[in-house]
């Protein structure tokens, strides 16, 4: 299953454009005829590599801070009036990442040679959203890009902000856990060992607690290599189903149960639709457009499908509030209520903007509680794992020092 984006047209000659996961390009086209339009083109975002085989977490990615470095300063380029086409070579000398370096000269080329730079940003789906392309789009039809590149600079500032925000929450749990699987580790190779062979010396009868950590530590010894392969398949395999639809589903269900998860899974990516809606329609991008666009940046496949509906309701002639209406139960208490002022006010946009702020420091808040709420109950799985481990080897080796 690959993800294609691709322009189609509908019967009366409308043109839309989206982004859909289909086996070829072939499904695509008979999926896009059940509901209406021809398939115009197709570019799927799958990176090809020369050997044909890649490894999910070694594939090169551009952060979000290489993309919002390269806004910025083509916004100020733009603003001096320097030539784009000598402008894009200075940015791919700035640029860090040799991905985004190779695009970025590409794209100046490409412009050299009297290609818009909409189309030229829209060679490389896998580094530029369809947010980013749609928008340096309208930016360059309209005559707006410098704004536009500053409306596309403050959307990147705060996924960046976001995202950090719940990386430094997660990292001090990350430490105790890593450092509590060292521990278990070196426990299991150098220390288990050696206490196993001096019980077995003194033909000490031991508890069953003490038998079977002593016995694991022999068995993981034993067969270590087999352990480290099954974590190496393992993680594979993850990594590999989590960009699958069907493994995605399961994720994306399994962390709308979590009772505090949840709560953080719905806020970022209502702040995260919010923000991109609002920044889609303050610069011109039609409102079923930036849906579809939209549809395409939230993370949870709920969201997606949510707003995908909504895009649908909303070329019947209902407003945006109503067309969200059966999927309240996954936004935050409020979200639609302030939608539906915007809209019966005539300033969605900048509600969308205020309520964007609000609920990203809402998940600012909650990222900061999370290390919170995650540090207690590892402290008890740590504590309980020492308790165990002093009552199964140090009572007994206590007891049998004391009898010698």
């Amino acid at each position: 299953m690959s993800k294609f984006f691709y322009k189609a047209k509908s019967l009366d000659g409308k043109v839309k454009t989206g982004s859909s996961d289909a086996e070829s390009v072939r499904e695509l086209a008979q999926d896009l005829k059940g509901e209406g339009l021809i398939l115009v083109r197709a570019d799927s975002n799958i990176e090809k590599v020369k050997n044909g085989f890649s490894i999910p977490f070694l594939s090169r990615k551009v952060s979000i801070a290489e993309k919002m470095l390269m806004a910025r300063n083509l916004s100020i380029m733009v603003s001096t009036g320097l030539s784009l086409a000598k402008g894009f070579p200075i940015l791919a000398a700035q640029s860090k990442n040799k991905k985004m370096k190779e695009a970025l000269l590409d794209i100046g080329q490409e412009i050299s040679k009297g290609r818009s730079i909409s189309d030229s940003f829209k060679k490389y789906p896998d580094i530029f959203s369809e947010l980013f392309r749609s928008m340096i789009q309208v930016g360059e039809e309209s005559g707006t890009l410098e704004d536009a590149l500053n409306v596309l600079t403050l959307q990147l500032e705060k996924e960046k902000e976001m995202s950090s925000k719940i990386q430094k929450a997660l990292i001090y749990p990350a430490i105790l856990v890593t450092t509590m699987l060292i521990v278990g580790v070196c426990l299991a190779v150098f220390v288990l060992p050696k206490i196993n062979g001096f019980f077995q010396g003194l033909n000490a009868q031991l508890p069953m607690t003490t038998r079977i950590i002593l016995g694991s530590g022999d068995f993981f010894m034993s067969y270590w290599y087999f352990f480290a392969l099954a974590g190496f398949i393992l993680a594979f395999i993850f990594l590999s189903l989590v960009k699958t639809k069907t493994g995605r589903i399961f994720i994306d269900t399994t962390l709308l149960k979590i009772p505090y998860i949840s709560l953080l899974v719905k806020k970022s990516n209502a702040a995260s639709f919010i923000r991109s809606l609002s920044s889609l329609l303050s610069s011109g991008v039609p409102l079923i457009k930036s849906l579809d666009i939209t549809s395409g940046i939230v993370s949870n496949y709920y969201f997606k499908q949510a707003l995908s509906g909504a895009s649908k309701e909303i070329e019947k002639g209902k407003k945006l509030f109503v067309s969200l209406e059966s999927y309240k139960n996954l936004f935050p208490y409020g979200a639609l209520d302030m939608i539906e002022i915007g809209e019966e006010t005539g300033r969605t946009s900048l509600i969308l903007k205020k309520l964007a702020e609000f609920y990203e420091e809402e998940v600012s808040n909650a990222a900061e509680n999370l290390s919170v709420v995650i540090e207690p109950a590892l402290i008890i799985v740590i504590g309980a794992a020492v308790g165990i481990f002093a009552v199964s080897i140090l009572g007994p080796l206590y007891s049998v020092l004391g009898s010698i």
